[in-house]
């Protein structure tokens, strides 16, 4: 069932608005026109800064599952928030794209058009979705078309 935005608790989506303001962007650089979030800073702690930055972020998620937001949508905000935390594990690069992608403003966005747009974000979510599982059947695919070459060219050097 589609919540309508009358009778979704806008204190609540309110709630998260500030969450992500402040993981993502509460703390601007001055002369520039960046900011910078708790997010950002945590990430800086090497090996664990990220995995606790996306640990917060899932908050979010959790919320917008609470609202009753479909499982494409939640699927779309989890991806955003494991590409932000795998890449942010990179040194240095990870650091730099963290500044960038802002994974919990992105989620923010998608949840607020959801509400505007419930229906095209629904079925835009399903195709993500659906991208996603053939992507990943593609790559266990290939993986195993590597392991068979491999096991072939191996067993032929060893005769």
């Amino acid at each position: 069932m589609v919540p309508e935005v009358a009778t979704v608790d806008r204190r609540r989506l309110e709630r998260l608005r500030r969450v992500g303001y402040l993981l993502d962007n509460s703390i601007p650089i001055p002369g520039t026109r960046f900011r910078l979030g708790i997010d950002q800073l945590i990430g800086l702690v090497p090996g664990i800064g990220d995995l606790i930055g996306g640990l917060l972020s899932l908050y979010i998620i959790v919320e917008s599952a609470r609202i009753g937001v479909p499982r494409g949508l939640l699927a779309r905000m989890g991806w955003n928030v494991a590409i932000d935390t795998l890449v942010g594990e990179v040194p240095i690069l990870g650091d730099l794209f963290d500044i960038g992608f802002k994974a919990n403003i992105r989620n923010l966005a998608l949840l607020d058009g959801y509400f505007r747009r419930p229906v095209e974000v629904r079925r835009s979510s399903r195709r993500f979705v659906a991208l996603i599982v053939l992507g990943l059947l593609l790559l266990t695919a290939a993986a195993i078309a590597f392991a068979v070459v491999l096991v072939r060219l191996l067993s032929g050097l060893l005769q």
